[in-house]
């Protein structure tokens, strides 16, 4: 690093945004420092590389650590006051204590409980927030699972200390196709980490197939109607109802209509069709995806005195939406993620003619620089799982891309009809 001296300290804020004037390198100053690097050491624990650029870093003393701008990452942001330890001048595989840190002095700072790579650290009654580092996105997925029940234990507390040594990684627990992903900046960081939780924190994981998010949604309005009656010596179970479900525009996700005239259905038992549709739908209909797009109506039904009961309502209300989706064409929505590839012109065609064999439209073309093309696209994200690793084969290590969620879409219908199958032979 540079003397603090030769060049500007990083510009500071509140936390809550107000700027606040520039820092000068003075020992007498606020105490300001930044969290550079963060490690795991298995006899310490969280061992943190902390930069002060202002004042001076005392052991025993309490701190405010606050990290904001990196939730996309994962991280979420905190305001947090930590009592710092012991602080130590790393010097090879050497911790050698000091009394205290100055500005421009590097020391590292053990057990801060929640600072993190790029968190800032200050005077308690003072608080200051340096801008976040910029940093390139993480994008190469790869979904891993614990490879025995001894890993899987560990498996959760591994991950953690891993995303916080590294900012460039970030660590995601997909809720749709409950898979743990590690997004990557390419296979040689995705090496290092797997490596890394094996040998330093004990973990045995194994990559599996990357999935993506999809959903199912109606093609045509269709009827079914749901009967739940059984009768076994006591007190039964009765619950009868009829609904309608039509598709509806992109992003409207799921409505209940309650259309039911003359009591056929008791009011009370009507939010239990419907927490028994929602959980259907969430379920998913033909291949396991969650539903959404449609407006389901209810319109009749018959219930029991005695009998009826919101159990019973809630099952006969799935049993409702999945006939209907017998009687009905489901599609299948795949995520379509907005692609912006940033290229030298000699490797345009090749980016361009690659992008429409995955599916992809190409929006447009624009000059990005001296001899440098950005090429906007709309493709599948199912087709771009290690779009991460091609294009950097494609143009020789020179190409950048981004990538953004842009919408559900239907799938085609050969693609629709194989994820059906393999879903059915995984049942």
């Amino acid at each position: 690093f540079p003397t603090p001296l030769e060049r500007e300290a990083p510009a500071v804020a509140h936390p809550g945004g107000a700027r606040r004037p520039p820092l000068a390198c003075d020992p007498a100053g606020p105490l300001a420092a930044e969290v550079v690097k963060t490690s795991s050491d298995p006899y310490v624990g969280r061992i943190s590389l902390v930069r002060v650029f202002s004042g001076t870093l005392r052991p025993d003393e309490t701190v405010h650590v606050s990290g904001h701008g990196l939730q996309d990452r994962g991280h979420e942001d905190h305001d947090v006051d930590e009592r710092v330890g012991a602080l130590s001048s790393p010097f090879g595989k050497v911790q050698r204590t000091v009394p205290e840190a100055i500005a421009g002095d590097l020391a590292c700072v053990a057990k801060l409980g929640r600072a993190e790579t790029g968190d800032t650290l200050s005077a308690k009654d003072d608080p200051l927030l340096m801008e976040p580092w910029v940093m390139p996105d993480p994008l190469l997925p790869v979904a891993i699972e614990a490879h025995s029940k001894a890993d899987e234990d560990k498996l959760s507390q591994g991950l953690g200390r891993l995303v916080a040594e590294d900012p460039t990684m970030r660590l995601e627990q997909n809720p749709d196709t409950h898979q743990v992903v590690l997004w990557c900046l390419g296979e040689a960081h995705m090496d290092v980490a797997l490596e890394r939780l094996r040998t330093r924190y004990g973990v045995q994981v194994d990559t599996v197939p990357h999935k993506v998010s999809l959903r199912e949604t109606f093609g045509s309005k269709a009827a079914g109607r749901g009967r739940h009656v059984k009768q076994s010596g006591g007190h039964g179970q009765y619950a009868i109802c009829e609904i309608e479900v039509e598709p509806l525009p992109p992003g409207s996700g799921i409505e209940f209509v309650d259309k039911v005239v003359g009591g056929a259905v008791p009011r009370q038992f009507i939010p239990s069709v419907e927490k028994g549709v929602r959980a259907q739908a969430a379920r998913g209909l033909a291949a396991g995806y969650p539903l959404v797009d449609v407006r389901v109506t209810l319109l009749d039904g018959k219930a029991h005195s005695v009998d009826s009961s919101d159990a019973a309502f809630q099952t006969a209300g799935a049993l409702a939406l999945r006939e209907a989706a017998a009687d009905a064409r489901i599609h299948l929505l795949e995520p379509v993620a907005e692609v912006r590839v940033l290229v030298s012109d000699e490797f345009v065609g090749a980016v361009m003619s690659d992008l429409s064999g995955r599916r992809g439209r190409v929006v447009g073309t624009e000059q990005s620089g001296a001899e440098r093309t950005l090429v906007r696209a709309e493709i599948p994200e199912i087709e771009i799982g290690r779009y991460a690793v091609d294009l950097r084969s494609l143009s020789h290590g020179t190409g950048r891309f981004s990538r953004s969620y842009a919408r559900h879409e239907p799938m085609p219908a050969q693609l629709s009809d194989r994820i059906r199958e393999q879903a059915e032979n995984g049942r």
